[in-house]
């Protein structure tokens, strides 16, 4: 009898042991407990998407490789949430939008400042732009107001402090209100949703050195939105987080560059990688390499 109850006994420890190595095993091959690369991208017609992809090489004679397992978002905030959320997420964003929760890592050995940009040793970097139609700013002079007060001094000390490039070249005059702005004229901004920032900093100060307050709406969309709703009327003034297009002008817009701004690459800063050279970036974001383990 004793002996059936030591076999008894004997067999549940076995049995035990097996179901415990079982789990181990499933832990140890469970998916999410891998190396691979989360790769999060934005939509089509983001302008730092097409920046991103066209200075990485991403894109190829005109084709956009981007891997088809990527994460695809429409935003800004919506990538930063996400990489801040993924120890093994990879994504790019305005330099910037950036905060504590991400880190940008360096690109060919350059990380990504406000002086690298400037002087070009960091090599992504994107134009923002605004553009509108003439006809538009010549029938209302809060438009042409507001265009004037963006190049102006205020607009570039503005610009520097929200960490986005002046354009040092250009002298900029202090702004002085127009004459002529009609209490019931008004105006839509709308576009790029990583211009759309530094834009609501813009309009905060306008409206307080020149008095007019609640004229200005600002839509968040995406740069090619900007450009559609610019050249239809809907926007007055269109934005632009990448360079505008020859049709773009072909339609009737007038483009300005208001700043210059970095791509930041971005990882989880619990994630050991801290640099990443351009070749490495591109074969990620085309799916070329899909782990981190094969990252030297």
């Amino acid at each position: 009898m004793r002996n059936k109850k030591m076999r008894r006994l004997l067999i549940a420890m076995v049995c035990g042991l097996l179901i415990a190595a079982a789990a181990i095993t499933m832990v140890a091959c469970d998916p999410k407990d891998t190396d691979t690369i989360n790769v999060y991208s934005r939509e089509e017609g983001s302008g730092t998407r097409s920046a991103f992809i066209e200075l990485t090489g991403v894109e190829e004679d005109d084709k956009d490789r981007t891997y088809d397992k990527a994460t695809i978002l429409d935003g800004t905030n919506k990538v930063l949430t996400a990489v801040a959320g993924d120890k093994r997420g990879i994504g790019y964003v305005s330099y910037g939008s950036l905060n504590d929760k991400v880190k940008a890592i360096s690109v060919d050995g350059v990380a990504p400042s406000v002086d690298a940009i400037k002087s070009g040793d960091y090599k992504l970097s994107r134009p923002f732009n605004i553009a509108y139609k003439q006809a538009t700013v010549n029938g209302n002079a809060l438009a042409a107001d507001f265009l004037n007060f963006l190049f102006s001094s205020e607009a570039q000390e503005v610009i520097a402090e929200e960490n986005y490039i002046t354009d040092d070249a250009v002298e900029h005059k202090p702004y002085a209100k127009s004459q002529g702005i009609e209490a019931a004229e008004s105006i839509t901004v709308g576009g790029s949703s990583s211009v759309s920032p530094l834009m609501e900093k813009l309009i905060a100060t306008y409206e307080t050195l020149s008095g007019v307050s609640d004229k200005i709406e600002l839509m968040t969309s995406d740069s090619t939105s900007g450009m559609n709703n610019a050249i239809s009327g809907t926007y007055d003034i269109g934005m632009a987080s990448r360079e505008v297009k020859d049709s773009e002008i072909d339609a009737g817009l007038t483009a300005q560059v208001i700043a210059i701004d970095g791509i930041a690459v971005i990882v989880n800063p619990e994630n050991a990688v801290s640099a990443l050279t351009g070749e490495q970036i591109k074969n990620i974001f085309i799916g070329a390499v899909t782990s981190w383990k094969d990252i030297a």
